[in-house]
């Protein structure tokens, strides 16, 4: 009997496959067929506490319009505290999506301030969920903020969050730093739980007939997995932080090589989109065929051991491969007779 379970967040899940923050996940039917399909462990979709803000403004806005010249008008006009401008209906979403489900729910937040993390953390943990999932999406375009001030502001955040809720909480953070490596301790020091990688930042493109900038949202590919697979197999081992690959998981091959390289789950949101929900139970089949043909009796026995710990060659995961992989791709590209395979190409039979 092949054993699919893993550990993440301090969370025991059936399998390593967890279903993204997603539209997916907006509504109690979309979260039971994402459990149904066979997702073992569901990220919310976030939180975001601009998007709230930016409500209660508008609501200031619409409810005093006017006031200072009819002020009669006040009788008739409801007060705040009728409208529901907070969180409230996002930790309604958590407590239902418990209520509904048997596995873990994982809530995904997005502070702007420092209280807001904080305050919102808190009130995601009261609401039941079983872990947060910080979703720092920020692109560093200050030319008077130094990056190590970046870095900082990803410690403080995390620092605050820990310090308000029991409840495990992970980073999802984009690969944009000087030294990754270096970021992931930092992390694991300040208390992250896990480490979620990587965020997709959407770029805008320009629509030429209206010559306007838009936002341009683009489900992501399989090439994708190439920057988490890389640095998981350099992470694992080297930081205690469960780590979840995201962005390019699309069928059972990319799960089973980000098992390899070390993570203890792997997230799909794209691929959900595209095939449907009911795509998690082919490629939590297929996984089970590929163990039991290279004959793994578990996911626990299997992963790491392609990481670059245990890689016979660690160099593969780095820039000393970059030469070999660039010789590699002008052989491919050389004329049919210019092509002569020497030992130097190919290496002794």
């Amino acid at each position: 009997m092949i054993d699919l379970s893993t550990q993440y967040l301090g969370l025991t899940l059936d399998t390593p496959l967890v279903a993204s923050a997603s539209p997916l996940s907006q509504d109690v039917d979309g979260i039971r067929r994402l459990e149904d399909g066979g997702a073992s462990a569901i990220v919310l979709y976030s939180l975001f506490e601009e998007q709230l803000r930016q409500e209660a403004m508008e609501l200031e806005y619409h409810l005093s319009a006017g006031t200072e010249s009819f002020a009669e008008s006040l009788t008739y006009l409801p007060s705040r505290s009728e409208f529901r401008t907070g969180p409230e209906g996002y930790l309604e979403h958590i407590r239902h999506a418990k209520e509904a489900t048997r596995i873990p729910i994982i809530a995904s937040l997005n502070g702007a301030t420092l209280g807001g993390w904080t305050k919102y953390a808190k009130q995601i943990e009261e609401a039941g969920a079983d872990a947060i999932e910080c979703n720092i999406y920020s692109i560093a375009a200050d030319m008077d903020v130094p990056g190590i001030e970046v870095e900082q502001g990803y410690v403080d955040i995390l620092r605050a969050v820990k310090s308000a809720v029991d409840i495990p909480v992970a980073v999802k953070l984009s690969p944009f730093f000087s030294n990754m490596a270096h970021m992931a301790r930092r992390l694991e020091q300040a208390g992250a739980d896990g480490l979620v990688l990587f965020n997709r930042f959407y770029q805008p493109d320009i629509d030429l007939d209206e010559l306007e900038v838009r936002p341009n949202v683009l489900l992501s590919t399989p090439q994708a997995l190439r920057l988490p697979l890389t640095w998981i197999g350099i992470l694992y081992g080297r930081v205690r932080a469960g780590l979840a690959a995201t962005s390019g998981v699309h069928n059972a091959d990319d799960v089973i090589k980000v098992l390899l390289v070390g993570a203890n789950v792997a997230q799909l949101c794209s691929a959900l989109l595209r095939n449907g929900v009911t795509h998690l139970r082919y490629v939590e089949r297929e996984i089970r065929e590929w163990l039991e043909e290279h004959e793994y009796e578990s996911v626990a026995q299997m992963q790491g051991s392609m990481s670059q710990l245990r890689c016979p060659d660690p160099s593969a995961f780095e820039r000393a491969q970059y030469m070999r992989a660039v010789k590699g791709y002008e052989y491919l590209q050389r004329p049919a007779h210019m092509v002569v395979r020497t030992v130097e190409d190919w290496g002794p039979e």
